[in-house]
């Protein structure tokens, strides 16, 4: 009982913490159990970072909250050890029949980007609490379909941005959000992975036994089955991703966000190589440029990703460092990853005191949810919030994809200065994947 105190005194705390954090309060999200009972959590995508995943909801403390009673995976074979370890849960091939299944009270999504929006709509519409990988949807109109049945259902939601849930990043918002670098107009977030930059492929090996390839091509136009598709590669892939900039940023972009409480960018402009049909491009910059918001300025981040990088370090000023993110405030400039963070010039900061630490350690982004589900209360990452960020990321291969720099009206979610972008902003889907 006491962890379970900690844990509750945890979400309440939060909402006093800053950008990023919301409490309900009492319950007036739906239940579907008291709270002595345990969750029914299905889990869709066993393998890869959905193994990562089933193991974060079925450890020591997950387990007093919560009983795996569905397994779902496209693949038999990679979901064989999910299967022997959870005998009792029941498997399927096709999310699709899994949502008759009477005993779900929450549903975690691990699958490809573009099947998010099949599996988490069906899923919030019936009342079932999502946690959903980054970055929630393929595109920005499934998107925004998943905040809206969010909110009409008042379940709790969490995206898969583990990273936000480490004390490193908190730290950093606490410095910023106390003026420690003083206002920030420019952020610089970049990644060196590459994904993309390929052909069609013209062969056409057969498909492996025990895969549905139909079912995991779910909405995408039909292709013929070929390993540079699955598993993983899919990312590099239009049909099923959206390159580096779909897969990471929502892990760095996440850090601003918080810290300097930005929602939605009124501009967005992009380059990069040409543009592919079918894959996604091996580097990337793309500019967000975001509205004031109340006294802080308005602020331009810029994102990089391949061998792209910020300025700052051909001129020396940055110290030798992997993928990362910058704020250039008035005073100075932070420099962060997700487990370390340093003040420059750090001359100027020797004498610098940090503030008192104010945002409460997480309990774990998994349990955050888990037991989020279980008292009504939101979650750090609740599709609202990250709902915001996501769109943002995507609108970024709008941009790319279109050849133009695009004006967002988030409030009418439309694009206000072009059309040619207004077929990237949602796909076409396959017969049967309708999304209702």
């Amino acid at each position: 009982m006491g962890s379970r105190k900690t844990r509750r005194e945890f979400l309440k705390a939060s909402a006093l913490a800053g950008a990023g954090f919301w409490v309900a309060g009492r319950r007036t999200f739906g239940q579907t159990t008291s709270p002595s009972e345990k969750l029914g959590v299905a889990v869709i995508g066993v393998s890869g970072q959905g193994h990562w995943n089933l193991g974060q909801v079925a450890g020591p403390e997950a387990a007093e909250i919560c009983n795996i009673v569905a397994l779902c995976d496209v693949d038999e074979n990679k979901a064989a050890e999910a299967r022997q370890r959870f005998p009792k849960a029941r498997f399927y091939a096709d999310f699709r029949k899994m949502f008759a299944q009477k005993d779900i009270d929450a549903v975690l999504i691990a699958t490809p980007d573009h099947t998010h929006a099949a599996a988490a709509l069906p899923a919030l519409r019936l009342g079932k609490h999502v946690y959903c990988e980054k970055p929630l949807a393929h595109t920005v109109y499934e998107v925004q379909l998943m905040r809206e049945a969010a909110a009409k259902a008042k379940v709790v939601t969490q995206m898969g941005t583990q990273i936000h849930s480490r004390n490193n990043y908190r730290r950093v918002v606490e410095v910023i959000q106390s003026g420690g670098i003083g206002a920030v107009r420019e952020v610089h977030v970049w990644v060196e992975r590459e994904w993309g930059g390929q052909d069609r492929p013209s062969e056409m090996p057969p498909v492996p036994p025990g895969l549905d390839y139909d079912v995991w091509l779910g909405p995408a136009p039909h292709r013929p089955y070929h390993p540079a598709y699955l598993p993983e590669r899919w990312r590099g892939w239009w049909d099923f991703g959206g390159g580096t900039l779909a897969d990471m940023a929502c892990h760095y972009m996440d850090l601003p966000h918080w810290a300097l409480d930005l929602r939605h960018p009124v501009t967005i402009e992009a380059e990069g190589p040409p543009v592919h049909p079918e894959s996604c491009p091996i580097w990337l910059i793309v500019k967000f440029q975001y509205p004031a918001r109340g006294k802080m300025p308005p602020v331009l981040l810029t994102w990089y990703n391949g061998k792209r990088r910020p300025n700052y370090f051909q001129e020396g000023k940055l110290p030798k460092w992997g993928d990362g993110v910058l704020f250039v405030g008035e005073k100075g400039m932070l420099l962060a990853d997700y487990d370390r963070h340093v003040l420059l010039p750090e001359k100027d900061f020797a004498d610098y005191k940090r503030p008192e630490p104010y945002i409460p350690e997480s309990i774990g982004h998994h349990l955050e949810w888990l037991e989020a589900c279980k008292s009504g209360e939101k979650t750090t990452c609740n599709f609202d919030y990250s709902g915001a960020l996501a769109q943002t990321v995507l609108l970024g291969n709008v941009a790319y994809r279109s050849g133009k720099k695009i004006t967002w009206d988030a409030k009418r979610q439309k694009i206000t200065n072009t059309r040619d972008a207004d077929k990237f902003v949602d796909l076409p889907r396959r017969k049967g994947w309708e999304l209702g």
